[in-house]
């Protein structure tokens, strides 16, 4: 019987047909809490034929215990930055994703937080439950700019949705499509110099890459426009956190939205845990009914078909 460790949270603890699929596919299944750090990882390693898993550890020191019984990693999500793709592919490990199921919940959940900082809901929401009425003046977005660094799919939606506010779009990123920003008043920046100059709003719809680690840091922020809120639904450590904390503390940075941080979960005593201007969600952006139904679906067909000789949906490497 083909074993497979089992780790992501959502998919577990969300009803729906992926549950069915995986019950029919008559695997041995073995379940953990993820994410799974690398030592829990290494413990696990060298036991199971297939990861079906989300954001643990799987470096090449785990890739390497676990052969040769590890056949296939079947990522549950897009961001492939906790998996050694190269060493998987080395030791071929075929490495399944799950490309254009989240991008709709994650386009939403920036606009959660944008708005929730913009109109200082936790304060109002705070004030009220504890029966007080006390109010602050937030801000419009119409009329603001929103500068937009990655325009893939999350990326466009939210452009789509920045449009609806009646927020100008600027974009940067290596990808563009040019009959997308014509259809929807997108501006391409040359730079990232030049949206930090335009943008009262900065979203970061970019992938984990050695490139883009920490690329918001001291430089980047300074050159930003005074009052900017920053919005980072991507990943953690595109941000320098210490960097980030300064530009806060002395109101350069007016906000910061994130539903990722550079430690999951973080320490209790994590900066951006503690300031007033700062909210941060554990990491749920792409956790709804809908979309962990699409993810989950979606991650264990490319299990069975792998498993059957079939094509995958979507595959990171060639082995």
């Amino acid at each position: 019987m083909i074993r497979v460790l089992l780790t992501t949270t959502s998919f577990q603890d969300t009803p729906g047909r992926h549950h069915d699929l995986l019950a029919a596919a008559g695997f041995e299944l073995v379940r953990e809490r993820g994410p799974l750090s690398e030592a829990r990882m290494r413990e696990l390693a060298g036991s199971f034929d297939a990861f079906l898993c989300g954001d643990d550890a799987l470096t090449r020191a785990v890739l390497e215990r676990s052969r040769p019984r590890l056949k296939v990693i079947s990522k549950y999500g897009i961001g492939l930055d906790k998996i050694d793709v190269a060493s998987a592919t080395e030791f071929g490990i075929p490495v399944l994703f799950t490309p254009g199921v989240n991008h709709t919940t994650v386009a939403e959940h920036t606009f959660l937080l944008l708005l929730a900082l913009e109109k200082q809901l936790l304060f109002h929401c705070d004030s009220t439950r504890a029966g007080g009425w006390q109010r602050r003046t937030g801000h419009e977005l119409c009329g603001k700019t929103l500068g937009l660094i990655g325009l893939g799919r999350i990326g466009q939606e939210v452009a789509v949705r920045a449009r609806a506010f009646g927020l100008a779009v600027v974009g940067y990123g290596h990808y563009w499509d040019d009959a997308f920003a014509a259809r929807h008043g997108l501006r391409r920046a040359a730079t990232l110099d030049e949206v930090w100059a335009a943008a009262d709003y900065v979203s970061l719809h970019t992938k984990l890459t050695p490139q883009t680690r920490g690329m918001i840091g001291a430089a980047a922020l300074a050159r930003m426009k005074p009052g900017v809120v920053l919005l980072n639904c991507a990943r953690g450590e595109i941000v320098h956190t210490a960097d980030l904390v300064a530009a806060l503390q002395s109101g350069h940075v007016a906000g910061y939205g994130a539903d990722v941080l550079d430690q999951e979960p973080p320490p209790a005593d994590h900066p951006l845990l503690r300031l007033p201007h700062c909210l941060v969600t554990p990491h749920i952006g792409s956790r709804t009914h809908e979309s962990v139904q699409r993810q989950a679906t979606c991650a264990v067909e490319n299990l069975t078909r792998f498993l059957a000789g079939q094509k995958p949906h979507a595959q990171a490497n060639t082995c």
